[in-house]
């Protein structure tokens, strides 16, 4: 019983020290909605979102709502950042490899993923930015769509976005999350954490051999 309750204690510990290496949510539009409507991301649609940060930060990527035909994963995602609708000042632009997770079905037949993108570290004073998607790749080459949720269920400040698409202009806003780097301890917190860890395993392992 003791040795259980032991390694309990050293599992709690490690959770509880695993979101200060996480993500951290930087602006969020509001969950994925998924039964609205969406837009084009490839066949030259490009699809932009404002979104706003209230402090100097590191943008590391972003988090998506997308439609997909059933069986399909989107692999990557060009992206840019700039201060102005698909244009003016450009503070970073790239192709962002995605990981692609099944979230459900909708009634129409597709199915509803989010995409994430991370690694972009972008440093951004305090401002207003829109953030420009297209030129999606699908695995079979279909079309795959940016989830509508109207800025619903958003509570970011200068939400909901802005949002255009490059062929009809001015649409009703899309589903997303801008991330940055979480909080990493300091030096001394993670010496304590590591130190406390080996501790609790020393006494796991003379436990288990006495």
């Amino acid at each position: 019983m003791h040795l259980r309750i032991a390694w309990l204690t050293l599992l709690c510990l490690m959770l509880v020290a695993a979101p200060a290496w996480g993500q951290q949510i930087l602006y969020s539009n509001g969950p994925i909605n998924g039964t609205v409507d969406a837009w084009t991301i490839n066949f030259g649609y490009i699809v932009s979102d404002t979104f706003t940060l209230v402090d100097n930060s590191t943008v590391g990527g972003f988090d998506l709502g997308v439609w997909e035909f059933p069986g399909d994963t989107v692999l990557s995602v060009d992206w840019s950042i700039t201060a102005q609708e698909q244009g003016g000042h450009l503070y970073a632009s790239g192709t962002a490899n995605v990981t692609d997770k099944f979230i459900s079905a909708n009634q129409y037949g597709y199915n509803i993923d989010e995409i994430t993108a991370t690694g972009l570290n972008v440093p951004l004073n305090a401002n207003t930015y829109w953030l420009n998607i297209g030129n999606a790749k699908v695995t079979n080459g279909d079309p795959v769509y940016w989830d509508e949720n109207n800025g619903v269920g958003c509570n970011s400040p200068g939400c909901p976005s802005e949002p255009s698409q490059n062929s009809e202009g001015t649409i009703l806003s899309e589903s997303f999350d801008v991330t940055g780097p979480g909080t990493v301890p300091e030096p001394g917190s993670i010496v304590l954490f590591g130190s406390g860890a080996l501790g609790m395993a020393g006494l796991l392992v003379r436990k288990l051999f006495r």
